[in-house]
């Protein structure tokens, strides 16, 4: 770190691409002005767009968007290092590296920092369904007719609920996949339609639009903790995490900067806050949190035994063919 520090004497600026909404008041608060407390460094929040929309500007721009920090997942880290866009990084910069579980670092690849790990939960309305669902299956039942809304498959959501429903129908994650698009087709045939958008998809919960889901675990329970009438499931069939990244375009003004940003972020305390606040799990597995916290995140090396992990970078590769599947066998059957 010590090496960075006179460049970092010229960064007063950092801009942060990241999500609106919850998450944007919660890592202000946990994350950005306790760093700029610390280092002096004023942060630029730049809250627009998805991570896939976010990864296609910097694959456009060459590795030049206009912001030095970006949130983003695994997939896109994989994808950003094989296209020459994102810096890779390393602990003798960013010495919390070394801190963070070899598994799920090694699955974002060299050029992401996990700083969050969520999985693809089911939520559910408690107040509209007898008992709560224990299976991927439990979404066809005829008792949600009409009640459950999909995301599109521009939202990793879909790729992970259609690779969940293939393992619980008898196929693969990525090889046969069959299975999965056979069951999202009669998914989609009982489902309202598709929505890309996080903050769109839970507001069909929130009204009673919609009585069952699919939802990232952090962000259902932030619902729970809102006392609305809903929970969420890990199904019994497992489920698929979501490791969310921190990255560095190549195109970067202020690289010292945003490597200390990350290693921020990552630090342990850091860590307990974001989960504490975001109500997601953790790379590191010696951070401190609430048990009632801890009980339904990943924290810890048991958690991962319930967690099935595709390869990204396979996966990465047949998003396309998927993506032309998608909308020929499963949008065509929406209502």
């Amino acid at each position: 770190m010590a090496a960075c520090l006179p460049e970092l004497a010229h960064a007063e600026t950092l801009v942060v691409n990241s999500y609106g909404g919850p998450y944007e008041a919660i890592i202000r608060q946990a994350i950005i002005e306790p760093f700029e407390r610390k280092t002096g460094i004023d942060v630029v929040y730049d809250a627009v767009g998805s991570a896939s929309q976010d990864y296609a500007k910097i694959k456009a721009t060459n590795g030049h968007p206009g912001f030095d920090v970006v949130v983003m997942t695994a997939s896109q880290s994989l994808q950003g290092c094989r296209d020459g866009v994102l810096d890779k990084l390393d602990a003798a910069a960013i010495p919390n590296l070394a801190s963070l579980t070899a598994s799920l670092q090694d699955a974002a690849g060299p050029c992401g920092a996990v700083h969050e790990v969520q999985y693809l939960s089911l939520l559910y309305r408690t107040d509209r369904l007898g008992s709560a669902p224990t299976s991927w299956t439990d979404l066809l039942g005829p008792n949600l007719e009409g009640k459950v809304v999909l995301p599109t498959f521009q939202n990793i959501m879909a790729v992970y609920l259609l690779e969940m429903m293939s393992i619980t129908e008898g196929g693969g994650l990525i090889d046969n996949i069959d299975p999965g698009f056979a069951a999202m087709a009669r998914l989609a045939r009982q489902s309202i339609g598709f929505e890309q958008s996080s903050a769109i998809l839970e507001s069909y919960i929130k009204d009673g639009t919609v009585w069952a889901m699919p939802f990232w675990n952090g962000r259902a329970q932030l619902l729970v903790d809102e006392g609305l009438p809903v929970d969420y499931v890990r199904p019994k069939e497992g489920t698929i995490p979501l490791l969310a990244t921190l990255n560095i375009p190549v195109g970067s003004e202020h690289k010292a900067a945003a490597r200390s940003f990350i290693d921020f972020f990552l630090e342990r305390t850091s860590q307990e806050a974001w989960v504490t606040g975001y109500k997601v799990g953790s790379a590191r597995t010696d951070i401190e949190v609430p048990e009632a916290l801890r009980r339904r995140q990943i924290t810890s090396a048991e958690d991962l035994k319930s967690l099935r992990m595709p390869d990204l970078t396979v996966l990465g590769d047949k998003l396309s063919e998927w993506g032309e599947r998608w909308d020929r066998d499963v949008v065509s059957q929406a209502r």
